[in-house]
């Protein structure tokens, strides 16, 4: 259970924030342009982030949906893993190189890095 908690921030939670060597960002047309074209990738996880603000992907066996938005310098989704209702959150992304982190609770909670694919 605990590998599943930190491997889904994105959907959940992960472990405590750091940002060595990852840059902010903070703009909604620069986060689209990272993930056009690309899914978000982690061990058992692999999500599509859409354009027109959709959430579609897989895992740990079950589905993901959701919807998305920018809000200030953050991005901000309302998420469901399965049957379950993450719930909302606007969280802080981070990039650095193909690895991009989201820090929840508007950076200041916990973080998962995923991977452009």
């Amino acid at each position: 259970m605990r590998v599943l908690s930190a491997a889904l921030l994105f959907l959940g939670l992960a472990a405590p924030a750091m940002a060595e060597g990852f840059a902010p960002v903070t703009k909604r047309d620069r986060f689209v342009s990272l993930i056009e074209g690309r899914d978000l990738t982690r061990f058992g996880i692999t999500l599509s982030v859409t354009s027109d603000g959709q959430i579609k992907g897989r895992a740990f066996g079950r589905d993901v949906t959701g919807a998305w938005r920018w809000n200030g310098d953050y991005f901000c989704r309302d998420l469901f893993w399965g049957k379950m209702d993450l719930g909302p959150n606007c969280q802080a992304v981070r990039l650095n190189g193909d690895t991009i982190r989201f820090i929840s609770d508007q950076g200041t909670g916990q973080f998962a890095d995923l991977y452009l694919r």
